[in-house]
């Protein structure tokens, strides 16, 4: 492959897989801790309609959603999309909605207690919320996120059936180009794993980092450490207090 096909297609199509990822994680992370708490609020209403809301998106298709919004909302709407942004709607909708569960399970996890201390400090709903169960239930979020993202970064693949021009569609235009399949496809197999990688040291980092928040110091090092951090083992965790309140221990 020459250094023109990689300058004009294989590395402007890895940024735009990155952008991809960043900007519908940023909005399927939006989605999911919206739907997610609202499905742990005390209204009937409320808890239905974000009910509702996930199992419409958990139910369809993200292409088919990504191909509804670039192909049919012009004509209801009377304005268009460009397709990157279609993917990233489309995107962001569909794994926000599976966020969303991660989100209410890791809520719900938390012990009632905690909320019974909130009540006892005269704490409203949305301070036990930020104070409390927030703090508490994020760093057991952290994994199926990472997973999630992992999943969020190979669903990127479908815009280039949009024509977005990401690692897959630069793939297939070298392919085209070269006739060689081989070569391409296993760099752009060598690509998607080496983001991957990244993403899961970094959430491995966020994890980590929330945990020693509340109080949580994670223990683990040596070959045995880095074999469990490189294929998401959770380790062993040191609690280094009882009671848990608003990011503190007693």
């Amino acid at each position: 492959m020459t250094a023109g096909l990689w300058q004009n297609w294989v590395l402007p199509g890895i940024w735009i897989t990155i952008q991809l990822l960043v900007y519908s994680a940023a909005l399927a992370a939006v989605v999911a801790f919206t739907v997610g708490i609202a499905r742990t609020h005390r209204s009937r209403v409320v808890r239905f309609l974000a009910g509702f809301y996930t199992e419409i998106f958990r139910g369809t298709s993200a292409l088919v959603l990504m191909f509804w919004l670039f192909f049919v909302v012009p004509p209801l709407l009377g304005w268009q999309l460009v397709p990157m942004w279609a993917a990233v709607v489309a995107l962001g909708l569909s794994y926000g909605a599976y966020g969303a569960e991660i989100v209410r399970g890791a809520l719900l996890a938390v012990s009632p207690a905690q909320r019974e201390a909130g009540v006892a400090l005269s704490f409203t709903p949305a301070q036990r919320m930020r104070l409390i169960m927030l703090p508490q239930a994020v760093p057991e979020m952290i994994p199926s996120f990472c997973n999630l993202l992992i999943e969020l970064l190979k669903g990127t693949a479908l815009v280039s059936l949009l024509g977005v021009g990401d690692v897959s569609f630069a793939a297939y235009l070298v392919r085209l180009a070269t006739q060689e399949s081989a070569q391409i496809y296993t760099i752009s197999l060598v690509i998607y794993f080496v983001i991957a990688f990244v993403v899961t040291r970094s959430m491995k980092a966020l994890e980590r980092m929330t945990k020693r928040n509340i109080g949580i110091e994670p223990e683990g090092g040596g070959i045995a450490g880095l074999v469990g951090g490189m294929f998401g083992g959770r380790g062993t965790d040191k609690i280094a207090g009882t009671t848990v309140i608003g990011g503190g221990t007693k």
